[in-house]
């Protein structure tokens, strides 16, 4: 017994040697980098760091500022996307130029919000419900010509019957796709949003719809009992269990990448909010069939999709929800994303200036672009943003080290 014991004890005693060690070699590296980055970091005492110092000290020091950068407020457009009062318009897709002019895609519905309860056949619940996809066109981003229905809503009884918004578009080999959330059948608390595609020959159409969605929520989520509460489970399944929403696809090392925001079944609210995370699916031809990532969920934060490609990657805006939510990422290989910035009042909803360079900086495509504002909760507009990067912090009339800066207008407190 005795024996036992003292093997017991010189078990234990290795572990918590090994783990003192361990524990050893990460404060004295953490101490080495304090020592390097005491004057940037203004470190009292490299002896005594804090949690939120040891965190600092991890950040990747040579990332400078080319990522960072704030948006300035909104502005409205001109012409027939103009606010007109009894309409929706949002969730603008990217924008492309064509035919010497720029062309946009968005979701478009009349008549006010009336929630759910009572009889959801035949009423609006969101701004969102009862949409087709529409498009207009522009000489220069700012006065736009509507042109018309793109993508209507599907006959009664196919998979995009209830509502079709949130389009996205990408143009490859010749030809436009857009894919685009749908809504079947009655538009209840639980019903389970699906992704449909459509493609042309050219932007103003005709558009051939698929026969079927090529991305649908997961399907080993389990509801409790027969209350349309979208928070009682008995299992919440995958983190798209419930809907698969605002779809994007990127051409990227040869494939396409499907990025879009899944909502899980029995979502719950973490300290970053909504429980809203990112996946990817990818196919080997634009039409599909995609297959999701293994990875999945691919960010633990965000809401609208918004991606390009940049460096060899993919970088992504996340907003809204999570608690990596206000920051710029960029990807490697399109799957593992790292923050590059943290950053401010991003517009919700954005659609891209997908004719920017993306390659001459990483926010190049966020110069500007096309957002949208809830006017009132019934009705929303299309608006244009801008930004601009931020590299020095100045006062008025005061100069920077080198002189330059693209923002000038900081105040001392």
């Amino acid at each position: 017994m005795n024996l036992i014991k003292k093997s017991l004890l010189g078990l234990l005693t290795t572990g918590m040697f090994f783990n003192m060690t361990a524990q050893s070699k990460e404060d004295k590296e953490l101490r080495a980098k304090a020592i390097k980055y005491k004057d940037k970091y203004g470190i009292m005492d490299v002896d005594h760091l804090s949690a939120a110092t040891k965190r600092a000290l991890q950040w990747d020091q040579d990332l400078g500022n080319e990522w960072f950068i704030e948006f300035s407020d909104l502005k409205p457009l001109k012409g027939d996307l103009a606010y007109e009062e009894g309409v929706v318009r949002r969730d603008p897709s990217a924008i492309i130029k064509e035919n010497g002019k720029y062309y946009v895609w968005y979701s478009k519905s009349t008549g006010p919000t009336q929630g759910f309860g009572g009889d959801m056949e035949n009423k609006k619940v969101f701004p969102w419900d009862r949409c087709d996809i529409w498009y207009a066109t522009s000489q220069d981003g700012w006065t736009w010509k509507e042109e018309g229905v793109a993508i209507a809503r599907g006959k009664k009884g196919s998979y995009d019957d209830r509502s079709v918004f949130t389009v996205e578009i990408m143009k490859w080999d010749g030809k436009y796709y857009l894919c685009y959330q749908t809504v079947e059948g009655i538009y209840n608390v639980r019903v389970k949003e699906k992704v449909g595609m459509a493609w042309s020959t050219s932007p103003d159409g005709p558009w051939t719809k698929l026969d079927a969605p090529i991305l649908a929520p997961a399907e080993n989520g389990v509801w409790k009992g027969k209350e349309d509460n979208r928070f009682l489970v008995e299992k919440k399944g995958d983190f798209d269990s419930h809907k698969t929403h605002d779809p994007c696809i990127l051409p990227y090392k040869g494939k396409f990448y499907l990025y879009y925001k899944g909502e899980q079944m029995g979502e719950e609210m973490t300290f970053g909010g909504r429980q809203i995370r990112h996946g990817v699916a990818i196919a080997d031809n634009p039409l599909g069939p995609y297959v999701k990532s293994p990875y999945n969920p691919i960010s633990n934060s965000g809401h609208e999709i918004c991606v390009w490609p940049y460096n060899g990657g993919i970088a992504s805006l996340i907003t809204t929800d999570g608690p990596e939510k206000n920051t710029l990422q960029w990807s490697p290989d399109g799957i593992n994303f790292e923050i590059k910035a943290s950053i401010k009042d991003a517009p919700h909803a954005i659609g891209l200036d997908r004719t920017a360079d993306n390659e001459k900086e990483p926010t190049e495509t966020l110069r500007w672009g096309l957002t949208h504002k809830y006017n009132n909760w019934n009705y929303q507009s299309i608006m244009r943003f801008s930004s601009e990067r931020k590299t020095t912090h100045v006062a008025a009339g005061e100069k920077s080290v080198n002189g330059k800066t693209e923002k000038a207008e900081s105040m001392h407190k």
